[in-house]
């Protein structure tokens, strides 16, 4: 929320689908948006992705869709930031970090080397997978 108040008029594209219980990550994130004082109006959720490769896939879609050309940030944990930048840009969005603050963990050192660890095989494989897609000419989700 900070980043965004440097903008007039910022629209937040909340990502995710239902995961193992309901509801959606989108709609988790564009409930905590609007508790925020962001207009409904200014939020976009996309709740079809099931994974970060699906996620960017839709925004791009999605975006497309409704001729949205603007500068895009891409809002994430600091460990997940590079795949969802590097995946969107494969997607051809132009996006840039939102960097998190830093702030302090909420869990043990075990629990976040293991989200870190898990981007490493991750980053490589949703790239590649994405290449694919792009060779393939399907960027766009489903």
């Amino acid at each position: 929320m900070v980043f965004a108040r440097r903008f007039a008029e910022p629209l937040f594209v909340p990502t995710g689908g239902v995961g193992r219980f309901a509801p959606s990550e989108a709609s988790v994130m564009t409930d905590l948006l609007m508790a925020h004082g962001v207009p409904r109006g200014r939020i976009l959720p996309e709740a079809t992705g099931t994974d970060t490769l699906s996620s960017a896939r839709a925004v791009a879609a999605l975006l497309r869709q409704r001729e949205i050309a603007a500068p895009m940030f891409a809002a994430s944990s600091l460990y997940h930031l590079p795949r969802c930048l590097l995946l969107l840009r494969l997607m051809g969005l132009p996006a840039r970090p939102a960097v998190p603050p830093i702030v302090p963990a909420a869990t043990g050192w075990w629990r976040r080397c293991y989200w870190w660890l898990r981007e490493v095989p991750a980053l490589p494989y949703d790239a590649a997978l994405a290449l694919l897609l792009r060779w393939r000419g399907r960027l766009d989700h489903g």
